[in-house]
């Protein structure tokens, strides 16, 4: 064999086995993502594979989207482990038929369940979708209490300029939390014609925010305050009207006044959009110890380095049912899904979730990957319904 074909032939396979040892050497969420690469930008459009390997990836997929930080607490809250708790069902079973890939319950600040599934483990950063709503939400209560915002019966466009002319000039900030501005939106995951499938790929004008643009072109279909319509578009201007209104990016401000002096343990990431605006309708990624501890610094009052983050009776309106949605829970507040027993949940598609009971001192943070995006299909939405009641009938069970 000529010199320059053996030659030729070792390169090949020295490329080849470096190309395996790099493989091996990336981890098995790389090898994964690789195996299962996202077919584009649309989370909608992925199939059940490319989700399970991306949604614990989603910050470090750059031609997906870029990240802003939030930097972890230098005196990180400790989560005690608490007594086992003892539940009715196999909790094995549930996670594997609901495709969840991490469960945390704290009780009275203690964990009193973990597991972990899927490949996915306690380090891990797994995506919010909506979660990420009840942040947002969080982070105007904070402006108010810092002085950037007035009142929430304040005009949306007062902060916007760029929705100056539009119908938000008619529609105040509490609409705008409340999902009850009247302004139309189609939220239908399944429609790949919808809005919440389509405003990605808008193109907005120089110096104008990619959702202001989009948002300024719908038309008002109902009187503000009269219909509530969930609306990722909405949620996505509650956080340009924060920013506007801080002048701060919200990772920024979510780390200045909750991420760290909360002491959350570990380091977080805020998808952003093609204009470089936090997508703020999702797209937290966090540990689910962290999401956890978000769901206990409600429960402890928004109370964050000995200082209070939200003014005084802000929980209350936030969780309050400001509108009944025949959805995911009866009623809706400030970007919180609101139960009649005075529970409330942060919630997002394919099964993401932060349940909190006040009555009961509970927070139970979870996340996966349900096989269609509201859980309607194979009835993981119900299981889970079906789980949070049986958590709080074995914490009931420990009361007697």
């Amino acid at each position: 064999m000529p010199r320059f074909i053996k030659g030729l032939l070792f390169g090949l396979v020295a490329v080849f086995l470096l190309g395996v040892a790099a493989l091996w050497w990336a981890g098995p969420d790389w090898r994964a993502l690789i195996a299962n690469a996202p077919s584009g930008r649309d989370v909608l459009s992925w199939d059940i594979g490319q989700r399970d390997a991306a949604f614990r990836m989603m910050d470090r997929i750059p031609v997906l989207s870029d990240v802003n930080e939030m930097q972890p607490s230098d005196a990180p809250k400790p989560l005690e482990k608490g007594a086992p708790l003892s539940l009715s069902v196999d909790v094995d079973a549930y996670m594997a038929q609901g495709r969840y890939a991490s469960l945390v319950i704290l009780h009275n600040g203690k964990i009193r369940l973990e597991k972990y599934a899927m490949g996915f483990d306690a380090g891990g950063r797994w995506t919010s979708f909506s979660v990420g709503k009840s942040f947002t939400s969080t982070l105007v209560g904070a402006a108010i209490k810092d002085g950037y915002i007035a009142s929430t019966d304040d005009k949306v466009s007062d902060y916007i300029a760029g929705l100056s002319g539009s119908p938000y000039d008619d529609v105040t900030i509490e609409q705008l939390l409340t999902m009850t501005s009247g302004v139309e939106w189609n939220e239908d995951y399944e429609d790949p014609q919808s809005d919440v499938a389509q405003f990605d790929f808008h193109a907005a004008p120089e110096g104008l925010a990619q959702i202001v643009s989009y948002m300024r072109t719908k038309s008002q279909a109902h009187a503000p305050g009269e219909v509530w319509n969930y609306s990722t578009g909405e949620t996505n201007l509650i956080g340009i009207l924060v920013s506007e209104a801080t002048g701060k990016t919200l990772a920024d401000y979510l780390t200045e006044k909750i991420w760290q002096p909360y002491g959350m343990a570990d380091k977080a990431t805020w998808l952003k959009g093609r204009d470089g605006n936090e997508l703020s309708g999702c797209c937290i990624q966090a540990t689910t110890r962290d999401f956890a501890r978000y769901g206990q610094f409600m429960l402890d009052g928004a109370v964050a380095g000995g200082e209070a983050v939200l003014p005084e009776g802000w929980i209350a309106a936030a969780t309050k049912d400001h509108a009944r949605t025949g959805r995911m829970a009866p009623g809706y507040g400030y970007q919180w899904w609101v139960y009649d027993d005075g529970s409330y949940t942060a919630g997002g598609i394919f099964g993401q979730g932060i349940y909190v009971d006040p009555s009961r001192g509970l927070v139970i943070a979870s996340n996966g990957n349900w096989r269609s995006a509201l859980g309607l299909r194979d009835g993981e939405r119900q299981g889970r319904e079906d789980f949070y009641r049986a958590v709080r009938e074995a914490i009931d069970a420990e009361a007697r």
